[in-house]
């Protein structure tokens, strides 16, 4: 028989919340900024690298490579990136991370300039290095504020998303025709997004310890015991009911994203469409990612994460419907709006989720842990993407997508059906 606890993500009733001083606001901003010119780098790839390489490549299936190499380089890099922030701090991690994204995509122009597929692809999987640094800025949020302000600012800092969709899309259209071959400036405009995120990072100040809520709260009380308990195995953190339900919404999240994104340039300009719609589409994608994030904090603090993330379900299947209603550009963009939006109810709950299963000396490996499953799931999907788009169409690639919003759903439902535990 098992005691009753309270709910694991409530508030505590009548419990006060602890402001942000100045610098916790600070830093917030100046995150969600790099957090905005990064992601507008990676939104720029998503837009131009497909249709850069069927310029010069004739096997279509194959255009999105470089883009599943990306996610394979996130997935071989959260663990060697997560440990080296653990013991060398967020900023040294992050600045590296930059680094190699002005590499990556110094070859991904090189690679389109000599038209080397064999190029283009290495400079995909150099991306992934900064693209995995680009993810943990969401990890990097909850450490900068009082836990009880968990939620808002993951979606604060993921919110830089909303200037990224602007700025991202905005240097494709720009820039694809400005020097030759196509898009071959875009990659050059992204050393300089990479560039201006290095050079923002040093202003951070990452704290060397966690803030906490004010003496009496739940979670104060519990720091020093959690200070104290050395790290659990890593099959532990993971076997926890939570842990392994936000993991397969994580994945979920990310595998439909990528799957109808990755696809969709190609699936709107093989339906004749012009490119220049693909670019607008992307836009439309990306700002329904991100936008939602200024008022998913709130969300998740009113009605409770799993709430938000099962209407994340919801908005997801209703993206899927719109793009098998038909293959207008309307039908597009709603379809891929729709895609944006399920995406940040169901990726931001899952990653509140997340923070609620490891102690501050388990943080690098189980924040590791989860982004290498899901990005596994996003390489395999973006990879995918392309190849399904060519062979069997647009309509096909949206029923697959259901699988993944199944499996979601299967795990939103067992972890209500679970005991309710106290976090780590």
């Amino acid at each position: 028989m098992h005691a009753p606890v309270a709910p694991p993500l409530a508030q505590p009733p009548g419990l006060a919340k602890p402001g942000l001083d100045r610098r916790m606001r600070t830093n917030l901003f100046l995150l969600a900024a790099c957090q905005a010119v990064g992601q507008a780098g990676n939104t720029m790839m998503f837009a131009a690298t497909a249709l850069s390489v069927v310029t010069f490549f004739p096997m279509r299936d194959l255009a999105t490579l470089p883009i599943t190499l990306q996610h394979v380089g996130v997935m071989l890099s959260v663990f060697p990136a997560a440990l080296l922030m653990q013991r060398h701090g967020r900023r040294v991690g992050f600045r590296l991370g930059s680094l190699f994204g002005m590499a990556g995509a110094a070859t991904l122009a090189l690679g389109l300039y000599l038209a080397s597929f064999v190029l283009m692809c290495a400079g995909g999987l150099i991306l992934g290095y900064a693209v995995a640094n680009l993810q943990m800025y969401r990890f990097a949020a909850v450490e900068l504020v009082p836990p009880s302000y968990r939620p808002k600012a993951i979606a604060w800092v993921t919110a830089g998303g909303v200037v990224a969709g602007i700025i991202g899309p905005s240097l494709a259209r720009l820039t694809h025709d400005q020097l030759l071959p196509l898009y071959f400036a875009t990659y050059l405009g992204m050393i300089g997004l990479h560039v201006i995120v290095f050079a923002v990072m040093t202003f951070i100040r990452f704290p060397t310890t966690l803030p906490e809520d004010p003496a009496g709260s739940a979670a104060a009380a519990a720091a020093p015991a959690q200070a104290a308990l050395p790290p659990r195995p890593l099959l532990e953190i993971a076997m926890q009911p939570r842990f392994l339900a936000a993991v397969i919404c994580g994945m979920s999240a990310f595998g439909i994203m990528s799957f109808l994104m990755g696809a969709s340039p190609l699936a709107i300009v093989a339906c004749g469409l012009p490119h220049t719609e693909a670019h607008w589409v992307i836009f439309l994608h990306v700002m329904g990612m991100f936008v939602p994030s200024f008022f998913t904090g709130n969300l998740i603090t009113r009605y409770g994460t799993l709430r938000i993330m099962s209407l994340g379900v919801v908005v997801f299947l209703a993206g899927v419907a719109a793009g098998l209603a038909g293959q207008t550009d309307w039908h597009f963009r709603i379809a891929l709006t729709l895609n944006g939006i399920g995406w940040n109810f169901l990726f931001i709950g899952a990653t509140t989720l997340v923070t609620t299963c490891y102690r501050p000396s388990e943080r690098g490996k189980a924040q590791a842990l989860n982004d290498f499953l899901v990005f596994g799931t996003t390489a395999t999907a973006s990879f995918l993407a392309g190849f399904l788009q060519e062979r069997l169409g647009w309509e096909p690639l949206n029923w697959f997508s259901v699988a993944l919003l199944v499996a979601a759903t299967f795990a939103l439902f067992w972890l209500r059906a679970q005991p309710q535990s106290k976090p780590a």
